[in-house]
């Protein structure tokens, strides 16, 4: 009891800690060092083989897959940027987990709060641009569930990065 009691009051402050460091101010840019290994990528060019698009798509070093559909163009997002992006995010079996029309269409975030493959495929377009991300479990949520998402899940969003702010 005492325990949970301690997490419930400790919570808010550490949100308010984590929102203060990812203060554009205060950030140094760093990206996300995960490479997504070998079962994971095997699994990802299964499925993008199977819907015949491993030959459309680009894969970047450290394991997804990406498409570019517009450049955009001056401003470049690193992960001390707040962006401002419309987007969906499906599963493997086509069902949409999210999209930003579910979200009050388009959101704000600061990058370095967002998934890996995010922190990574949004600085390969500039403001204005279109990405599609295929994503391998340890570039997103990993093992664990998150919301509707199962653990362990390719992801592929669809993301139109609207504005960036560094």
């Amino acid at each position: 009891m005492y325990k949970k009691f301690l997490i419930i009051i400790a919570l808010p402050f550490l949100i308010i800690a984590c929102s203060k460091s990812s203060n554009t101010a205060n950030c140094t840019p760093s990206n996300p060092t995960i490479v997504a290994p070998a079962a994971e990528v095997t699994a990802l060019e299964a499925y993008l083989a199977g819907k015949g698009l491993l030959g459309s798509v680009t894969r970047h070093p450290n394991n997804f897959y990406y498409r570019i559909d517009t450049d955009g163009s001056g401003i470049t997002a690193n992960t001390c940027s707040n962006v401002r992006v419309s987007y969906e995010g499906k599963l493997t079996n086509d069902n949409t987990f999210t999209s930003a029309e579910e979200l009050n269409n388009p959101q704000t975030y600061t990058l370095n709060q967002l998934i890996p493959g995010w922190q990574l495929g949004l600085q390969l377009i500039k403001k204005g641009g279109k990405i599609k991300l295929y994503l391998p479990p340890s570039l997103g949520y990993g093992s664990n569930t998150a919301g509707t998402i199962p653990a362990n899940s390719i992801l592929i969003f669809e993301i139109s990065l609207v504005d960036v702010t560094n």
